[in-house]
């Protein structure tokens, strides 16, 4: 081979051994490219899929009921039923009795009673506690005399033993009905379901004791 032969095969070789890394630098500019595009799509849809867990198994708000809920005037529904019933028992009072707030409190009521007459409890004057739940009127008032009688149905804490304050509890009923209801009481007691059992018994075998005792602790 002559001199300007090898001079040239060696050229040749150079060349191709320059062109060489030329091909194989981008396939890992490439890769790298791949990997990093790749890469943060599949991190950042991982929070969104969390935070959207999250809202969906968040608790639902605590329930109200129909009675505590207020209206758009800021007064609520047992609010609004027991001012609607003051006004009625103001214009057209029941029988023998009265009733109205202590104060400014809309859901503690006094009201007085006057023994029939008639009763052994004529000429007598009984006060009455009256609290009106904040359920009222799916809920029966609480009624509680705060003045001593002789009565089967009435014990010494004041307690009333009558139906509609209890199972037979109607929200159609009113507070007017209900003292109604207790004033009768007084003309014609229950002692077939007693809260007071001797007084029961005398009303039952002995009624002409029964009524002397019942004036002689209405006159004190």
């Amino acid at each position: 081979m002559s001199s300007s032969q090898r001079n040239s095969s060696t050229t040749a070789t150079n060349t191709s051994a320059d062109a060489a890394p030329a091909t194989t630098t981008p396939a890992p500019a490439a890769t790298s490219s791949s990997t990093a595009s790749a890469s943060p799509a599949v991190s950042s849809s991982s929070p969104a899929a969390t935070s959207t867990s999250t809202a969906s198994t968040a608790p639902p708000p605590p329930k109200v009921s129909a009675a505590a809920k207020t209206t758009k005037s800021g007064m609520s529904n047992s609010a609004k039923r027991i001012q609607k019933e003051l006004a009625e028992i103001s214009l057209d009072p029941p029988c023998n009795c009265s009733a109205g707030p202590k104060g400014d409190n809309l859901y503690e009521w006094v009201s007085t009673i006057l023994g029939p007459a008639g009763s052994p409890y004529a000429g007598g004057v009984f006060f009455l506690d009256i609290h009106f739940p904040q359920e009222y009127p799916f809920k029966p008032p609480k009624v509680v005399y705060r003045t001593r009688i002789y009565h089967c149905n009435i014990n010494s804490n004041g307690a009333i033993c009558l139906d509609i304050l209890k199972d037979n509890w109607s929200p159609a009923l009113t507070i007017s009905k209900v003292l109604l209801s207790i004033c009768s009481l007084l003309t014609d007691a229950n002692p077939h379901d007693p809260l007071v059992g001797n007084i029961a018994q005398q009303y039952i075998k002995d009624r002409e004791e029964h009524d002397r005792t019942a004036r002689e602790w209405t006159k004190r």
